[in-house]
Formats: structure tokens, C-alpha cells, sequence
């Protein structure tokens, strides 16, 4: 009998484990360097690496959104994609924005939108610990949402990748937006202020908002030229 594919990227229950594996032995005291080890815990190891995620999947034929656990190596088998292109959407590295087209699947790292999406399917990873955790999740919220108000009042043949990508972008463009106004929030003040008097401080404020001004530019640069590499690579 067929499988779903849905079934195919749910892990079984994990089996009870007796304890983290342990390789070489601990030094003993006073021993010398040849006859003591390093303890690694390898079974840490794999988890911080190859663990569950957690994602939330939408249905591209019906829009239908659910949260799944997805597995690393589920996902290399399925979508036939590298272990390097899932590193660009791990939590534990930070990677500027980047769309990489596979032959099955486009994987997209679009500032707090990460995702791989299919022709059947949106994965849209969550990470609800990283940095700004309520924030990234809020973001992952709109997404979804603006994702299956445009698959209810799609009235074009348009392919459901190109519309994923195409949300994903927007919510990127918008997220940079915001922050470009709150630096202009800061800068015009700080600038009326250094008109009329310099001072130390004032200066130093000027830098920080400087530096984070070309930040936020390589930012917008970076998601600018985007999707010309992507149409030439799908």
C-alpha cells in the first residue's frame, strides 16, 4: 500500500535509549596524557545536528496547515536534497538570505522565513528559542496565513512555488522595511541634535547608526538580487 507522504516525513517514537554514548575514558587523576581520553557525548552531538524540527506544513492543493516534526534525514531522502542545503536553514548558523532550486525542491532562507517548498507542499521551519523567538514565530504566523489567503483567491495557473516564493519575498521586503524605519525613527532625531550642538556621545551614537545602516543595506542588497539567481538555477 502506498504511503502518505506526509507519514514518510513523520519519525516513529524514539526508542528508550540507555544513556548518552561516551567514547574513550576519562583521564585519571594524575595519569599522564597517553593513557587518558576526552569524553564526547556523541549522542548530543547528533541531536544538536540531525534531530527533530519542528515545521509548520501547508497543503498546496488545499491550504491546509498543520505542525509536523520533521527529521533531517527524512528530509534529504524525500527531497533528494545535500546535507549543505539544509544547513542554510539550521537555527545554529546564521547564513545571509539565499533561494537554492533543486530539481524537487526549493529551499529558502529569506531573513525569519525559512522554508522548503514543493510542488505538493510548504515546509516552514519553526524555531521558537532562537533570538527574538516570539517575533520569528509571529512571523512565521503571517506567512502561513498570507500563504493560504492567496491559494483561496489564486485565479491564475500560477504554479504553487512561485506563489510560496513569492510570499516569502514579500514578507522578507516588509521585515526589512520596518527595520529601515526605525532607523529613520533614530537617525533624524540624532541629526537635528548634532545640527545644533556636537558632542562626544551624540557621535557615537552616529556611528552605531551607521554601521547598522550598511548592515541593513547588504541586507536589502542581498535579497535584492535574488530571485534573478533563482529563475536562472530552477
Amino acid at each position: 500500500m502506498d504511503q502518505d507522504p506526509k507519514e514518510r516525513l513523520l519519525l516513529p517514537p524514539r526508542a528508550a535509549t540507555n544513556g548518552p554514548h561516551r567514547r574513550g575514558k576519562p583521564a585519571a587523576p594524575g595519569g599522564g596524557g597517553g593513557g587518558g581520553g576526552v569524553t564526547i557525548d556523541v549522542h548530543g552531538l547528533k541531536k544538536r545536528g540531525g534531530g527533530r524540527r519542528s515545521w509548520v506544513r501547508v497543503d498546496a492543493a488545499t491550504g491546509a496547515a498543520e505542525a509536523v516534526e520533521v527529521a533531517k534525514p527524512a528530509l534529504m531522502r524525500r527531497l533528494d536534497l545535500p546535507a549543505r542545503d539544509l544547513r542554510l536553514l539550521d537555527p545554529l548558523f546564521v547564513y545571509p538570505s539565499a533561494i537554492l532550486g533543486r530539481e524537487r525542491a526549493v529551499v529558502c532562507n529569506l531573513e525569519r522565513i525559512r522554508c522548503i517548498i514543493t510542488a505538493d507542499e510548504a515546509l516552514v521551519l519553526r524555531d521558537p528559542d532562537a533570538d527574538g523567538g516570539a517575533a520569528a514565530e509571529e512571523a512565521v504566523r503571517r506567512y502561513v496565513d498570507e500563504l493560504q489567503r492567496r491559494l483561496v483567491d489564486r485565479a491564475d495557473d500560477l504554479p504553487f512555488e512561485f506563489i510560496a516564493l513569492e510570499v516569502a519575498l514579500e514578507a522578507a521586503c516588509s521585515f526589512l522595511d520596518a527595520q529601515a524605519v526605525e532607523l529613520e525613527a533614530e537617525a533624524y532625531p540624532l541629526l537635528d541634535e548634532l545640527t545644533a550642538k556636537i558632542s562626544t556621545l551624540d557621535l557615537e551614537r552616529a556611528r552605531r547608526l551607521k554601521s547598522k545602516l550598511v548592515a541593513l543595506t547588504r541586507r536589502v542588497q542581498k535579497v535584492n538580487g535574488l530571485p534573478l539567481c533563482f529563475y536562472c538555477s530552477y
